[in-house]
């Protein structure tokens, strides 16, 4: 059973949201041929203050 955990900034719509697990869904299926009802996918969102990348906190990024 593939178990697949997308962790991302708030923020995206629902459809968004949607469209990536179907995406991520279908690549697992195609890829490695695993049965549609076995495959797990979810989202993780966190706040943009839960986050740093490059040493740079990401509401003092530039551009956010």
């Amino acid at each position: 059973m593939p178990l697949i955990q997308i962790s991302m900034l708030e923020g995206r719509t629902d459809e968004q949201k949607k469209a990536l697990l179907a995406a991520v869904t279908d690549a697992v299926h195609t890829s490695i041929g695993a049965s549609l009802p076995s495959i797990r996918v979810w989202i993780n969102e966190f706040a943009p203050a839960d986050y740093m990348a490059e040493g740079v906190w990401h509401p003092e990024r530039p551009g956010t």
